[in-house]
C-alpha cells in the first residue's frame, strides 16, 4: 500500500491546486531561464551573420557593436591585400526611427556592399538586394511585406526580401541595404546642417566612411597572423570573431545577464520556501495519521519515504504544469525566449534536490510525533 499516493488521492483538488500554483512559479523560472538563452542569441545573431574570421575597425575600439568606430573606406581594399585574406566587406551599422502606417518602426539597419561579406542570411523570401541604390532586406520581425515601402531620409526605399531571427542584442530587427545608400544616411548632413557647415568653412569632409571591414580568411591561415599584418596600420585594430561574440556577451549584454540570473536564483529560493511549508502543512495535517502509524509499529522509513514521496510528486508534477505552460506561451513574448532541452533537464534536477531538502521540516516533524496523539480526544 502507498500511503503517500492515497493521501494525495484523498486531497487531489488541494493537491492539484497547489501544484498548479507551484508550477506557475517554476514555469517563471524556466521563462527567466529561456529569457537568458534568448538574449544571448539575439546578441550574437548579428555578428554571427556575416560569418566572418576578424573585425577590423578604429584603434582602441572595441566596436562596432559595442563602441563606435569609423575607419576609411578603403580600408576594405587594403585588407584584400593581405595574404591569407579570402574575402572582405565594408559595413556600417546604424539604428533608426521611421514613421510608417500603423505607428513608428525602430530597426538596426545595416549598410553592406552586395557580393562581398557582410549581407543578410536566412532569407525566407524575396531576393537580396540587386541594385545599389533604394533597395532594402528587413527581418519579418520588423512586420513588414515583399513589396513595402519605407522612407528612409528623402528617399523612398523598397523591401525584396525578408530574413528571419536577425536582430541585435536590444531586440529590435535589422534591416540591410547597400553601402552607398547607409553612407549617405549616417554621414552625410541634411541641407540646412550642410549649409552651415559650408558658411563656418568645416565642410567638404570625407563621406567614404565605414564602422567596420568585415574579413574571411582562408582556411589555413590562422587568424592571429592577419591581425599582426593589420597592426602595422595604427589607426586600425583587428579583433577576432571569438573575441567580438566575448565582448558582446561579457560586455554588452552582461549586466542583463546578472539581473536575470539573480533574479531566476531567487525564484528558486523562494520555490524551496514554499514547498518546505506547504509539505510541513501536509505533514501538520496528518499529524493523528502518522501517530496511529507510530502505534501499530510501522517504521519511520515508512513514515519518511510518505513525506518525501509527497514532496517529489509535487514538485514533479509543479515541474510538468510549469514547463507545458511556457512552452505553449513562449512564442508571445516580445523577446525570443530559447528553451533547451539541457536547460529543463538541469532545473528538474535542482527541483528534485529542493524537493528532498524541502521534505526534511516535514520529516522533522513527523518523527517528533507522539504515538499516543493516537488515542487522543
Amino acid at each position: 500500500m502507498n500511503l503517500a499516493y492515497r493521501d494525495i488521492r484523498h486531497g487531489l483538488g488541494r493537491f492539484a491546486l497547489t501544484c498548479v500554483g507551484l508550477g506557475m512559479l517554476l514555469g517563471v523560472v524556466l521563462a527567466m531561464i529561456g529569457i537568458y538563452r534568448g538574449l544571448v542569441t539575439e546578441a550574437l545573431a548579428l555578428v554571427r551573420a556575416p560569418q566572418a574570421d576578424m573585425w577590423v575597425v578604429e584603434a582602441d575600439r572595441r566596436g562596432p557593436f559595442a563602441e563606435s568606430s569609423r575607419i576609411p573606406g578603403d580600408t576594405r581594399e587594403a585588407m584584400e591585400r593581405i595574404h591569407g585574406v579570402a574575402a572582405a566587406g565594408s559595413v556600417t551599422y546604424m539604428t533608426t526611427d521611421v514613421e510608417r502606417p500603423g505607428g513608428r518602426l525602430r530597426f538596426q539597419l545595416v549598410g553592406y556592399e552586395p557580393g562581398r561579406p557582410g549581407g543578410p542570411r536566412n532569407l525566407i523570401a524575396g531576393r537580396s538586394l540587386a541594385r545599389s541604390h533604394f533597395e532594402l532586406v528587413a527581418d519579418r520581425s520588423t512586420g513588414l511585406a515583399i513589396g513595402d515601402t519605407l522612407m528612409l531620409g528623402r528617399n523612398r526605399f523598397t523591401v525584396t526580401g525578408l530574413t528571419a531571427g536577425q536582430v541585435t542584442s536590444g531586440g529590435d530587427p535589422v534591416a540591410y541595404i547597400s553601402l552607398l545608400d547607409s553612407q549617405k544616411l549616417q554621414f552625410e548632413l541634411a541641407p540646412p546642417a550642410a549649409r552651415i557647415e559650408m558658411a563656418r568653412g568645416t565642410a567638404g569632409g570625407g563621406k567614404d566612411t565605414v564602422n567596420a571591414v568585415i574579413v574571411q580568411l582562408l582556411p589555413t591561415v590562422p587568424v592571429s597572423e592577419v591581425a599582426r599584418s593589420v597592426a602595422r596600420w595604427k589607426h586600425l585594430t583587428a579583433i577576432s570573431q571569438a573575441d567580438q561574440e566575448n565582448i558582446l556577451t561579457r560586455s554588452v549584454v552582461q549586466r542583463a545577464r546578472q539581473q536575470i540570473g539573480l533574479f531566476t536564483s531567487i525564484l528558486l529560493v523562494v520555490s524551496a520556501v514554499i514547498i518546505a511549508l506547504i509539505v510541513y502543512t501536509m505533514t501538520m495535517d496528518k499529524v493523528r495519521e502518522i501517530a496511529t502509524l507510530k502505534l501499530i509499529g510501522a517504521p519511520d522509513r515508512t513514515i519518511v519515504g510518505m513525506i518525501v514521496q509527497q514532496a517529489v510528486a509535487l514538485g514533479g508534477t509543479g515541474f510538468l504544469v510549469g514547463a507545458i505552460l511556457i512552452s505553449s506561451v513562449k512564442d508571445y513574448f516580445p523577446r525570443r525566449v530559447v528553451m533547451q532541452p539541457e536547460d529543463g533537464l538541469a532545473l528538474a534536477g535542482v527541483v528534485l534536490v529542493v524537493c528532498l531538502i524541502s521534505s526534511g521540516l516535514g520529516v522533522r516533524l513527523a518523527l517528533s510525533v507522539d504515538p499516543a496523539k493516537a488515542l487522543g480526544g
